[in-house]
């Protein structure tokens, strides 16, 4: 059986894409698999898993719970994923992301997160107006919503009350940092920065997600940058990932960290070849 990288997705994006494109480019083998289709057997012997998923596989789902439970039974075969369990563990929560970087000592934005709506009131009184409430699971900017004094909140915090979803039950608050109305998307691969754009917020649109319209330009990496984007990729175990980075009046601020992390943004603001990248670092995975 010859080396084969494996890509699962369940959801087809433009990243997925160019990811087969490059593969099929340079004449890499790679299984394609959606995630939906598939029964996993957790008594299958390793060799048959690979022969299914490849000796290594890039875990591109869209679904962070189908894609644990995914990275979970391959790890568990021995097969490497690209990100590991811990990883995605650490990045799919956006509370479990706040506690790797703090325990690392990467500057992040103050942050409280409570279980029940008066108390979620009280933690944005004490971070003071305007905060951000943010639901701990979640991508594009979904439910992310600005707070702008106690009673926009009260009126907020009892709508979330009435969901029977027990995440919507979690109350993760951050200060509203005063930064430009952008942010800057670093894509980390490996122990290598390979890109680092701006995303611009749209006219209007205080979130800088480029699914909410946002735009991407280049950005000139300096040393500081450098230092705390390898600093809290580390803190959540490495990989390929996105991080997310705030200019604030006080420096840098890491606000997220994206384990399948998105980059048609990016690629448009740069001429690196991002996709390639990815390929060649878990082709290194794969030669081991």
């Amino acid at each position: 059986m010859g080396l084969a990288l494996g890509l699962l997705y369940d959801r087809v994006r433009w990243e997925e894409k160019v990811l087969v494109a490059a593969a099929r480019s340079r004449d890499i083998p790679l299984k394609i698999l959606d995630a939906k289709n598939l029964i996993l057997r957790v008594d299958a012997d390793v060799e048959k898993s690979e022969e299914t998923f490849g000796q290594v596989v890039l875990q591109r789902c869209v679904s962070h719970v189908r894609g644990l439970h995914l990275t979970a039974f391959l790890e568990a075969d021995g097969i490497e994923v690209i990100n590991p369990f811990r990883v995605s563990e650490a990045c799919s929560n956006k509370f479990f992301t706040t506690l790797a970087l703090e325990k690392a000592g990467v500057p992040t934005p103050r942050t409280s997160i409570s279980f029940d709506g008066d108390s979620a009131l009280r933690a944005c009184n004490d971070l003071g107006f305007p905060v951000v409430l943010k639901p701990v699971i979640g991508s594009w900017g979904r439910l992310v919503t600005r707070l702008r004094d106690e009673e926009s909140a009260r009126d907020i915090l009892g709508v979330w009350q009435q969901t029977n979803d027990s995440y919507s039950q979690i109350y993760y608050i951050q200060e509203m940092v005063k930064r430009p109305p952008r942010d800057i998307r670093a894509i980390v691969n490996g122990d290598r920065i390979i890109a680092a754009v701006y995303r611009n917020s749209s006219p209007g649109e205080w979130r800088t997600n480029v699914a909410r319209g946002a735009t991407t330009s280049p950005y000139s990496m300096t040393s500081e940058f450098e230092e705390i984007v390898h600093k809290a990729a580390d803190a959540v175990g490495g990989g390929v990932l996105g991080v997310d980075v705030m200019e604030s009046e006080n420096g840098f601020l890491v606000n997220e960290i994206n384990t399948t992390v998105e980059f048609r943004g990016a690629s448009s603001a740069t001429t690196v070849d991002i996709p390639g990248a990815i390929l060649d670092y878990a082709l290194t995975k794969l030669k081991k």
